[in-house]
Order: structure tokens, then C-alpha cells, then sequence
């Protein structure tokens, strides 16, 4: 009886009472996780907690909040007006709004979205020490949704580019913006996806969608923000959110800088961004096209259609083609393409790896601009251009779908000339000018002889929307 007592209280022990508990560690979220790891590996991580102090104090002080003020005026006619007079009887109201930039340079460079100054009337940044500045714009890319502003100063604190292809999923990053219009606000979460397209850019044909989607919390305010890893370097500029709500719900979004440092630099040196152009029209690859292309994977550009003239049709490029990389670089959607293909100029000699029949070929490839060329692209090439003292750019694509229109120009800017003296508002679409469609600059020109005395009549949308047709002797 006593051997056996003993017997059953040693297995008791054993089994039950010297059992080791799990160790329970914290991760840097705060979530309670179990580890079956030692002791000793759960004070680490428990005291391994990162630290984001040094990345605020480096971004806050480059982070600028955006001030704009836009005349705006109710609808008329501006012929009868300026023949007739009675311009006094509706006085234009003021409205504000704002956003952020970042500093990339000590002498005033500063980064922000296009959609935060694209109607100013005024722009002027306030800085985190204070001062403030009246801005000068340099140049705006609707296509990619960045501006690029120039304040007269020196010796600012700037931030330096970081690589945003070296992100990955669950990686902390940070959001420094202006919320609700206040200054110096830091946000942080973790990278949630790369490459994201919401189709949500509008204002030209050539849009670049692939977002970098963080759950940092982003409100009304953010736009044009920094978005940094923890080293305190930018890898993107933040740009919207998606909520039904209209407020944070946990996804925002933000401009890969690889494209920021594209567009930018573009600006400063053309005025015009150097888009290149595979020139194809593409669509991610479902599971019916990865069967019928024998991939392995779903993943790459599917090309549905041939530009004629363009880069792919010289490089024998068909309709059905599946890109899985440029530059020796995995593509897995048509986002990740754009990105790539967002980095090159005009000219670029590159390679793309395709899947035609289940067979990978690859193939170089010389990337053109959208007249087909490869010579440096102008605002007039782009659609853009000055005549009769306002800025005009070619009407998007979603201008077209809104107003059932299939051609057209949209004053972006105006400046003293004779378009402002008639009554032109910044936002005016103009579809035709002495009964000749319009699609740029220079249809304007040939159809007035370039001379005010020939304009004798002008169709097209008000700021408001609505449809005029004016004409005079």
C-alpha cells in the first residue's frame, strides 16, 4: 500500500502540479498572444518595444499645413455682362480650405496632393515654427495627384526619400498631417497592402493608382501629409481615405514615393511630367485567364488591347499577353505595372517579361510618351497650354462621362487676358469655339487665327454644370 501511494502521488506531481505554464507575451500592438517560447525571449520582446519618438520629431517640423483661398461666383453670362455691363449685381465669395505638404529640400520645395490646391486663388503654408509663406506652384500632375510648391526660404528642415518597393505588409509606418486643421498630428499603424487601386483619381486619362494602405488614421486634413517608416524617411504621400462615412474607418491611402520622386522631379525640370507609355490597355488576370494561360499563379497585367504605334506593338507585344514583370521586376497586378512603368521616361530602354500560350518570353522594349514619341513631352503635347490668358488642360475622362460630352478643354488656371475679361471662370469646360471642336491649346488658336477680334462664339459647361452656348458680332 505504500509503494503504491507513492507511485501515485509522483505521477500526480509530474503530470499536473509540475506541468510549465504557457509564457504570455505582449506584442507592440498591446494583443495578448501565446509563445511557447523561454522566459527569457518574453522579456525581450516585452522590452523590445518600438520606439517611434525619433521619427515624429524628424517629420513634424517638415510637415506644413496647407492654407487655400478660392474665389468663388455664382453662375451668369459672362458675353451679356461684358457687353452689357451689371458684372457688380453677384460679388464672389471666398472659400477656404486646407491640407498639408511636405518639405523635400532646405530651400522651400514642398510636396503636396494636387486636389488640396488645384482651385486656389491663394496658397500659403504655415510652417511648424510658425512663419508663414505665399506659395508658388511649379507644377501639378493630376494624373498621379501631386503638386509641387516653392516657398522663398532656406535652411528648413527637410525630409529624405526612403524606398517604398522595400515596405512590407505589417510594417509600422507613420502619418504626419493637419486633421481638421490641426497642426503637427502623428498617426501610427502598420502597412496593410501594397499596390491598391480604387479608380478614385480623376482629371486626365493617364491616372497612376497604386497606393500604399496603412491602417494609420487619416482624416479630412491629411492630404499631402508625410507618410514615414521608422527611420524617419518618406516612403509616401498621404492622399485619401475610404469610408462610408466620410471619416477614418481604418483604411487610408497613401502616393508610393517612387512615383512622388518621378513627378516631382519632372516638375522641377520640364514643367510637365515625362510619362512613359507601354501603350497598351490592361486589366488584372483572373482565374479564367491564368487557366487558359496555363499560369501557375493568378497574378499579372492581362493586355486587352494594342495602342497602334506604341511601344508594344514594336515589341510584337499581342492582345491576350499576360505581363508578369518589367525590368526583371514581378508585376502582380496592373497597379504594380503603372508603378513600374511610373518610374521610366520617354526614351527608356527596359525589358518585359510576358506569358503568351503558357510559354515566358522576354523581350526589350523602348518606352514612348503619349504622341508616340520619345522626345520630351510638352504641356501642349500633354493637352495643356496658355492661350487668351488661361491655362487649359484636355477634359478627363470622367469630365466626358458626366457631361456626355466627347471632346472638350477646362480652364485650370486664368491669368489677365481676354478669357477673364469676357467672364471665364477657372473650371469652365469648353467644348467648341467658333463652331470647331477643341481638344487642346492649340485647336484654340487655329480655330480664332490666335486673335481675339475672331472669337465669335464659344460652347460649353459652367463651373456649376450647366450647358451655354454664346455668341456675338
Amino acid at each position: 500500500m505504500a509503494l503504491l501511494g507513492a507511485a501515485i502521488a509522483l505521477f500526480t506531481y509530474t503530470k499536473i502540479v509540475d506541468k510549465p505554464a504557457p509564457v504570455i507575451v505582449k506584442d507592440s500592438s498591446g494583443t495578448i498572444v501565446p509563445d511557447a517560447q523561454a522566459v527569457l525571449t518574453s522579456y525581450q520582446l516585452q522590452s523590445g518595444q518600438i520606439d517611434f519618438t525619433a521619427a515624429a520629431e524628424a517629420t513634424v517640423h517638415a510637415v506644413v499645413h496647407v492654407r487655400t483661398k478660392t474665389m468663388v461666383s455664382q453662375d451668369n453670362n459672362p458675353f451679356m455682362e461684358w457687353f452689357y455691363g451689371d458684372r457688380s449685381s453677384r460679388q464672389p465669395r471666398e472659400q477656404q480650405g486646407f491640407g498639408s505638404g511636405v518639405i523635400i529640400s532646405p530651400d522651400g520645395y514642398i510636396i503636396t496632393n494636387n486636389h488640396v490646391i488645384e482651385d486656389a486663388d491663394n496658397i500659403e503654408v504655415k510652417l511648424n515654427d510658425n512663419r508663414i509663406f505665399t506659395t508658388k506652384v511649379i507644377g501639378r500632375d493630376p494624373g498621379s495627384d501631386i503638386a509641387l510648391l516653392k516657398i522663398d526660404a532656406d535652411n528648413l528642415q527637410y525630409l529624405r526619400y526612403g524606398d517604398s518597393e522595400k515596405l512590407k505588409v505589417g510594417e509600422w509606418v507613420l502619418a504626419v498631417g493637419n486633421p481638421f486643421n490641426l497642426t503637427s498630428t502623428v498617426t501610427a499603424g502598420i502597412v496593410s497592402a501594397k499596390g491598391r487601386s480604387l479608380g478614385l483619381i480623376e482629371g486626365t486619362d493617364y491616372t497612376i493608382e497604386s497606393f500604399i494602405q496603412t491602417d494609420a488614421a487619416l482624416n479630412v486634413g491629411n492630404s499631402g501629409g508625410a507618410l514615414v517608416n521608422t527611420q524617419g524617411q518618406l516612403v509616401g504621400i498621404t492622399n485619401m481615405i475610404y469610408s462610408p462615412s466620410g471619416a477614418y474607418a481604418g483604411n487610408s491611402f497613401a502616393i508610393p514615393v517612387t512615383i512622388v520622386k518621378k513627378v516631382v522631379d519632372d516638375l522641377k525640370q520640364y514643367g510637365e511630367v515625362q510619362r512613359a507609355i507601354i501603350g497598351v490597355n490592361i486589366t488584372d488576370v483572373d482565374s479564367e485567364v491564368a487557366k487558359k494561360q496555363n499560369l501557375d499563379v493568378v497574378k499579372g497585367a492581362l493586355i486587352t488591347k494594342i495602342i497602334a504605334g506604341g511601344a508594344a506593338e514594336a515589341a510584337n507585344l499581342k492582345e491576350n499577353d499576360v505581363i508578369i514583370k518589367l525590368d526583371d521586376i514581378p508585376v502582380n497586378s496592373s497597379s504594380e505595372l503603372q508603378e513600374q512603368v511610373a518610374k521610366h521616361r520617354p526614351g527608356d530602354k527596359t525589358t518585359v517579361t510576358y506569358v503568351r500560350n503558357g510559354k515566358e518570353i522576354t523581350v526589350p522594349i523602348t518606352l514612348k510618351n503619349i504622341a508616340g514619341t520619345t522626345s520630351i513631352v510638352t504641356r501642349e503635347m500633354g493637352g495643356s497650354g496658355n492661350v487668351f490668358g488661361a491655362k487649359i488642360e484636355s477634359v478627363s475622362s470622367n469630365d466626358k462621362r458626366s457631361y456626355d460630352i466627347e471632346n472638350g478643354v477646362k480652364i485650370v488656371e486664368l491669368n489677365d487676358g481676354f478669357f477673364k475679361d469676357l467672364g471665364l471662370r477657372r473650371g469652365t469646360i469648353i467644348v467648341s469655339v467658333n463652331g470647331k471642336k477643341v481638344n487642346n491649346a492649340d485647336d484654340i488658336r487655329q480655330a480664332t487665327n490666335s486673335s481675339e477680334r475672331s472669337l465669335k462664339s464659344v460652347e460649353g459647361i459652367s463651373p456649376e454644370g450647366r450647358y451655354f452656348n454664346y455668341s456675338f458680332r
